[in-house]
């Protein structure tokens, strides 16, 4: 299946921080900014989760919940929580399977090294399940910025 615009989001169902489960049907009739990131605790992710975290009251404003998606474990969560102050909600996808769902598993190259791993994206989801915006190969520095204005502009 692909993930395009228009289409319907591939459902998940992956364990927060807390070990509880979240389930993308649950949000039915809310805007999900679903973003998957690689790792927690690295300075890219770090910034991101900042950022995104800073304007939570925003998204909120928005009737929008943000979700991080990595495929870090619970415990690293609970950690990456902790120590960098996250408001947001992050999942685990220890697995991969919703990170191949999305097509965010990919084969990655650095320093001549060839690796898979979660290529950074963002999915902004309508309150239908459907997917309203994508964005690939994130820049992390004023993303979430990027995002409300997208999710703002969906709205009017």
């Amino acid at each position: 299946m692909s993930v395009e615009v228009g289409k319907q989001a591939p459902q998940f169902s992956l364990k927060n921080q807390d070990g509880i489960e979240i389930s993308l049907k649950d949000l039915k009739g809310k805007w999900v900014v679903l973003y998957f990131y690689p790792k927690d605790n690295t300075p890219g992710c770090t910034t991101e989760a900042c950022e995104f975290s800073a304007a939570l009251p925003d998204f909120k404003e928005l009737d929008a919940v943000v979700l991080g998606v990595s495929p870090d474990s619970v415990k690293s969560h609970q950690n990456f929580i902790a120590k960098q102050n996250i408001t947001f909600t992050l999942l685990s996808d220890e697995e991969k399977e919703t990170a191949k769902a999305y097509d965010v598993w990919k084969l990655k190259k650095n320093y001549g090294k060839e690796y898979m791993g979660v290529e950074r994206s963002t999915f902004l989801i309508d309150p239908d399940g459907k997917i309203a915006k994508i964005w690939r190969k994130v820049s992390v520095k004023g993303h979430s910025d990027e995002v409300k204005a997208a999710l703002g502009a969906s709205l009017s």
